[in-house]
This record gives structure tokens, sequence and C-alpha cells, in this order.
């Protein structure tokens, strides 16, 4: 390895705000979706602490991450936020880990898996889309008017977009969701994140899902203005081993508006052969 390869291996926990807690062998890397950071996992945490190796980070660009490392050409496409994730698990010498990933992290778990599949065991898909926008035969829930009015939204508001998102989580109180996606969005850099939000929302990976070779889980919720059942459903028919589980439980986030739901799905998978 250079002296090169060195420095920057040796910067990547910091780059991504790497935090490492729990008391077991088996890791768990939790990866978090567009407009959050590591602390949308915070309330199914102590469902695992006590388990196992719990590994957080933030995405460049995104919660304490630095956002000086933030290169337009390398995030122009979700295999950016890959390889921060390979790079990751190379530097904590990390193998066989169980991935879980909230929303696109879910597609980039997927490809993470794809290129490197020595480093993940299993995989955990919580609200995924593989394509947000419909196409002939296949509903993704947005067409491509609805993109372009999101991405002008962002451009005049950097925080008002989030609102039709954070109202549809009615099963929890929406004080704690808003002040979630206000505090995130203030420390973030409105370009890097309208940026994520073309790469995530105008992505299509479904012929990927074919070549996942590991076992993998569908978390899906009720009434979720970014997916729904329906993507799932495909998500399921075209991933060889991906078992769907539908949460009783409404919206995008249910990480955080039915913690105990979530915990019990995951812990069923990860304990099942």
């Amino acid at each position: 390895m250079s002296i090169n390869d060195t420095l920057l291996m040796n910067k990547i926990s910091t780059r991504n705000n790497v935090k490492i807690i729990g008391k077991g062998t088996q890791t768990l890397l939790f990866a978090h979706g567009f407009g959050c950071d590591q602390h949308t996992w915070r309330s199914i945490l102590p469902g695992f602490l006590d388990d196992f190796k719990l590994v957080l980070f933030d995405y460049v660009g995104a919660g304490c991450s630095d956002f000086s490392a933030y290169d337009t050409i390398r995030y122009s496409s979700l295999d950016g936020y890959v390889q921060d994730v390979i790079e990751i698990c190379g530097e904590l010498e990390l193998e066989k880990v169980i991935f879980i990933g909230h929303s696109v992290s879910s597609m980039i778990g997927l490809h993470a898996s794809i290129q490197s599949p020595h480093l993940f065991s299993k995989l955990i898909f919580i609200c995924p889309s593989p394509r947000y926008i419909n196409d002939h035969d296949y509903y993704g829930g947005m067409e491509q008017d609805d993109l372009d009015a999101l991405l002008e939204v962002m451009d005049n508001n950097h925080l008002g977009w989030s609102r039709p998102i954070v109202t549809s989580d009615t099963a929890m109180e929406i004080p704690v969701l808003d002040q979630h996606f206000t505090e995130n969005f203030c420390t973030s850099d409105p370009e890097i994140s309208r940026k994520f939000a073309q790469v995530t929302f105008s992505s299509d990976h479904r012929k990927h899902l074919p070549r996942l070779s590991i076992p993998s889980l569908t978390l899906q919720g009720r009434e979720d203005i970014l997916t729904s059942e329906k993507v799932a459903r495909y998500i399921q028919q075209h991933t060889p081993g991906n078992r769907l589980h539908l949460l009783d439980t409404v919206g995008h986030f249910p990480q955080l508006s039915d913690p105990k739901k979530v915990i019990s799905a995951i812990r069923n998978f990860i304990y099942s052969s």
C-alpha cells in the first residue's frame, strides 16, 4: 500500500464520522437514507447493543461528515456512496457484516454487496426502491414531472420540500420527525442535498436485483409517500433470497415511528437460517 493510500485509509473514519458501539462480535452496519444522518437509528439501537457490534456513519455531505471531502464527480452517481461503505469496511477490517440500509441506502448496500460480496452476510432493506419513477408496467410512485417539481422546490426552499414526507408519518408525533429533518437539513449544504436527491430519485437499479447472492430482507410499511408495498413485492420477486415483511406501521421512517416492530423483524431475520 502506498503512502497516499495509507493516508486515505486513516482519514475514512473521520471523513464519514464513524462510530462503533455495542458488546457483540457480529457487526451490524447501519446506513442512513437521504436527508438523514446516523441519528435516524437512535430509536432501534438499544435493541441490538447487548448482542452486536454496531457501526454507524454519515455519508459525505450528511451529519458530521467531512463536507470538504465531497467531490462532484465521485458522488455524481450512487457508486460514490457505495465506495464510502466499502472503504469503511476496509478500514475497520470488517467482513461478513449485516448491512441495514434505509431508503436509498438499500440500493447502496445492494451494489456494495455485488462489488464486494465477502464483506456482507445479509442485507436488510427498510422502505427501499430500485426505481422511484414509473416506467411502462413498473410502478415506482413518481412521474418525471414529480421529480422535476421536487428538485425545483429544493432549489427554492431547502427545508420545506421535506414536509410532505414528514406529515405522511401520521403514526408518530409529527414534531419529533419534523425536528429530525430540520436538524439534519439546517446543517447540510443545499447544493449537496440537491445533487444527492437527483442521484437518489433518478436512478434505476432494477437490473441489479437478480445479481444479489446473499439473503436479504425487505421491511415495508403502509402509506409511504416514497415507496409502497407494490415496490416491495417487486423487489421480492426479482431478488434471489429476498424475504418480505410488511410492517403494520405508517410512513417512510418505521425505525422512528415504530422501533419495536422494526427491531423484532430484524432480529428474527438475523437469527433465521
